[in-house]
């Protein structure tokens, strides 16, 4: 998954004009116009044939899918009656969310999430526009994927509530269905970091911490997309003179929760990442600490070892008195293995009642002074 996008962006450039990322998808446009009693859904591969909506009685839901076209699209926006301005915001991709008021209607910029059943590793983000007009919503995408086949079954099913509203309730619909999809994100990454603590806790020689990074950085670039729409939203249901009806603004509300929501459980669940990685290196010392307790314990046993036979392999004149006379014994050498099993035995039993080899221990360091 990519996490920071390069903005497509000439140097020099005047304000309005289209810039579009090369490689695109050719756009498609699927409309759905509806009142409490009919429905048509018309696809168009040439934008050029999208008709103006001029009923006003009826809701009409522009969809389109692709950005490879800017021409298309800036000629599609220009028949609507869009700002330029807001249609360069529509197909420069790498937007921050946000929201702009214009006097042709209301721009919102979010960012779309997908997961397929490979849960976080399957992840596609997109950006998608929602322009709010009179009786018409125009949503742009960067793909032919999304998260609106939910909120179309609606409108087919007839449901009054959707079918009887404005576009402003159509275009909250829009909003809320891009929120509800961080949630199944949320989901997997939760499955995910499970995975993550069981692995620390029970694999001593796992090392996931390249995973968690990745995992942190993910998360961080899920915040980044929820954070300012969270802004976007408190700032356009703060306005007086907003063209939202009671009803929308309600359901905003409703999905102004969700996104708070979700900016919480991003910040726990980065918490919890850099909890896991405190854990893991706190094992990984841990570990490092019994393997130096272990090279101590021996170092500390052959010591006295050391130096009874570093004592004994002195070249002395063994024909003069005073000299190292149990050489000249005649159990001198089972003397000197007596004396270093007795010294290396003695250790090992003091080091394991300190608990230097394990288990509980039996006496401490200062009773044993």
């Amino acid at each position: 998954m990519s996490l920071f996008r390069r903005t497509f962006t000439k140097r020099g450039a005047p304000p309005g004009e289209i810039q579009v990322e090369p490689g695109g998808i050719a756009p498609r446009a699927s409309v759905m116009e509806f009142d409490l009693t009919d429905l048509r859904e018309v696809s168009h591969a040439d934008l050029a044939e999208v008709p103006i909506p001029t009923d006003a009685s009826k809701i009409t839901w522009v969809d389109i899918q692709g950005i490879g076209d800017g021409t298309a699209i800036r000629d599609l926006g220009l028949r609507f009656g869009i700002h330029p301005l807001a249609v360069s915001d529509m197909v420069h991709m790498g937007q921050r969310p946000k929201v702009d008021r214009y006097d042709s209607g209301i721009l919102v910029v979010l960012r779309m999430v997908l997961v397929d059943e490979r849960g976080v590793e399957g992840l596609v983000w997109e950006q998608v526009s929602v322009f709010l007009g009179p009786t018409w919503v125009l949503t742009v995408q960067e793909t032919h994927e999304d998260v609106f086949d939910p909120l179309r079954q609606r409108i087919r099913g007839g449901r009054k509530q959707i079918r009887g509203s404005g576009s402003d309730y159509l275009a909250a619909m829009v909003i809320d269905a891009i929120v509800d999809g961080y949630f199944p994100v949320l989901e997997a990454y939760s499955d995910e970091l499970e995975e993550f603590e069981d692995l620390i806790l029970t694999d001593s020689e796992a090392e996931p911490l390249g995973d968690l990074y990745t995992t942190k950085r993910e998360l961080a670039a899920l915040r980044r997309a929820a954070w300012p729409l969270r802004d976007a939203l408190q700032r356009l249901l703060r306005e007086s003179s907003s063209p939202l009806s009671a009803t929308s603004q309600l359901h905003l509300r409703d999905t102004l929760d969700h996104v708070m929501q979700v900016v919480d459980v991003t910040e726990s669940f980065r918490e919890l990442a850099s909890s896991l990685v405190d854990v893991h290196l706190s094992m990984v010392g841990q570990r490092t600490n019994d393997v130096m307790r272990v090279l101590t314990v021996i170092s500390a046993i052959f010591i006295p070892l050391t130096f009874l036979a570093g004592i004994y392999g002195m070249n002395f004149d063994t024909t003069k008195p005073g000299n190292l006379p149990e050489l000249e014994w005649k159990y001198g050498y089972l003397f000197f293995w007596g004396v270093c099993l007795t010294v290396g035995i003695g250790l090992l039993v003091l080091f394991r009642r300190l608990g230097w080899l394990g288990g509980a221990p039996t006496m401490s360091a200062e009773s044993n002074r």
